[in-house]
């Protein structure tokens, strides 16, 4: 979301006194250092982590990695690159489960390991508060 549309949100939240809000975080995706990966598209990621697609042109079949449920920057990552909420995430994978068409990315059980993980497989993507990125990752979608 745009800086504008967050200060905005709050303003409209303090208004209608919903009391204080705190910013959501700056979620973005990232690949390893060594990822033949250098850009991704917000629909490209939503893709990948909605599994539409397993592979782009350049890698072989990408590891994305989810933080658990109720982690607030999951909820934030699929609202943002996704549109979805937890119980549309939910509903989509159970579809995609039943119909044998495909399985959800695999639950890393924190942050710390989804950025180590990422940093030493050049196939894995994940996602994160920008705050968390460190010299071993890359940041492709913002």
């Amino acid at each position: 979301m745009h800086m504008l549309a967050r200060t905005g949100l709050v303003v409209v939240a303090l208004m209608l006194g919903a009391g204080p809000v705190v910013a959501a975080a700056d979620v973005v995706a990232v690949v390893a250092n060594k990822s033949a990966i250098t850009r991704l598209t917000p629909r490209q990621v939503e893709d990948i982590f909605l599994g539409r697609i397993n592979h782009l042109e350049s890698t072989a079949t990408l590891v994305p990695l989810d933080l658990p449920e109720g982690s607030p920057a999951r909820a934030e990552f699929y609202a943002t690159f996704g549109g979805k909420s937890a119980a549309q995430l939910k509903a989509h994978w159970s579809r995609l489960i039943f119909t044998g068409r495909g399985q959800p990315p695999a639950v890393v059980p924190d942050i710390e390991t989804a950025r180590k993980r990422v940093a030493t497989n050049p196939n894995a993507i994940a996602y994160m508060d920008r705050s968390a990125v460190d010299a071993s990752i890359r940041i492709v979608a913002p």
